[in-house]
């Protein structure tokens, strides 16, 4: 196998966040880098500055033999599957035919909730 080199952890798509800081200007991270951050005054100069900072933390693991992570792939299909004590199955059932909606639109609409979903 290929040894990585910083070319190629330079071209992947990692994820960056940018907000605004307390402090004025703009913070940037990658959070799959743990503690690749910088700051700017305008959001573009901090877009420049975070590959600075994603080249120099990428180096130093390089150079340390330190494994780097790789980007997290966002590919959800909107399926899983669940098991759930038979009970459990019978009485959502018997609710959603109450409420005159599918058992899926029913789990879906409390899952969301519970989970304080906004979509």
């Amino acid at each position: 196998m290929a040894k990585k080199t910083l070319n190629y952890y330079m071209s992947l798509p990692y994820n960056i966040t940018l907000h605004p800081s307390p402090e004025g200007g703009y913070a940037l991270a990658i959070p799959e880098l743990p503690g690749c951050i910088t700051q700017a005054d305008t959001a573009d100069e901090a877009l420049a500055m975070i590959e600075d900072a994603k080249k120099c933390w990428l180096e130093s693991c390089l150079e340390d033999g330190i494994e780097i992570p790789e980007p997290s792939k966002d590919d959800y299909s909107g399926r899983f599957s669940l098991r759930v004590p038979k009970s459990l199955h019978r009485y959502l059932a018997d609710l959603a035919k109450k409420e005159n909606v599918s058992l899926n639109q029913l789990i879906l609409h409390h899952i969301s909730r519970s989970a304080g979903y906004k979509g």
